[in-house]
């Protein structure tokens, strides 16, 4: 019997770090994640104010381009002493206090806003939704939370976003001083990851190649 080939699923989005990331979280199905820049695919509009709105947009942009299955994070920091900000608009905090878009500026504008802020609580969430196709109306759903405390200054090297100020007290060490594979099943993208690939595994795999 001829073996199929492996499951390809574009992934809705064009962050490096995010796609090597989500890759090794779901290596256990066997699948192939492919970034929807490889593919031609123009960023959707993220136009609502929760997680999972935006993830889904995401998700069936790029089925619709590609008529591939299609898996989107929505992802961002949620700090208490901001109300829950930034939020959706993690990517594009720096942008909100004259900075341009980035990584390393949306850890220095926000050391700059929580400066002198006792409370450090803030969690780091996920929200992965996947689609067969376009319209499937039976998206998979999957939620990932990291609770933590923001440090005042970045501490590690590893990882990317906001995972140098993002102190773990379970490990005594932010994100970003972690071991790859110690993030990857502690992390709110790992956690949200472990319950897709068990969603996919009990609904999609029985009809997918693998």
């Amino acid at each position: 019997m001829t073996a199929q080939a492996p499951m390809k699923i574009v992934l809705a989005s064009n962050n490096a770090g995010k796609l090597a990331e989500l890759q090794a979280l779901f290596a256990p199905l066997g699948c192939t994640l492919i970034a929807q820049s490889a593919l031609g695919v123009p960023e959707a509009p993220e136009p609502f104010k929760t997680f999972v709105e935006n993830a889904l947009t995401k998700a069936r942009n790029a089925a619709l381009h590609t008529g591939l299955p299609a898996l989107a994070d929505d992802a961002g920091l949620c700090v208490d002493a901001l109300g829950g900000e930034p939020g959706v608009d993690t990517a594009f905090y720096a942008t909100r206090f004259g900075y341009s878009k980035g990584d390393d500026n949306n850890v220095l504008a926000l050391l700059e806003q929580m400066r002198g802020v006792a409370n450090r609580r803030a969690a780091l969430v996920s929200t992965l939704v996947a689609v067969r196709f376009p319209l499937d109306p039976e998206p998979l759903i999957a939620m990932g939370r990291a609770d933590g405390l923001l440090t005042e200054e970045p501490i590690g090297s590893n990882g990317f976003g906001f995972d140098p100020v993002m102190w773990l007290p379970e490990f005594g060490q932010t994100f970003a001083q972690l071991p790859v594979e110690v993030k990857n099943a502690n992390s709110h993208r790992g956690r949200a990851a472990q319950a897709m690939v068990a969603l996919m595994r009990a609904r999609w795999l029985p009809s997918f190649p693998v």
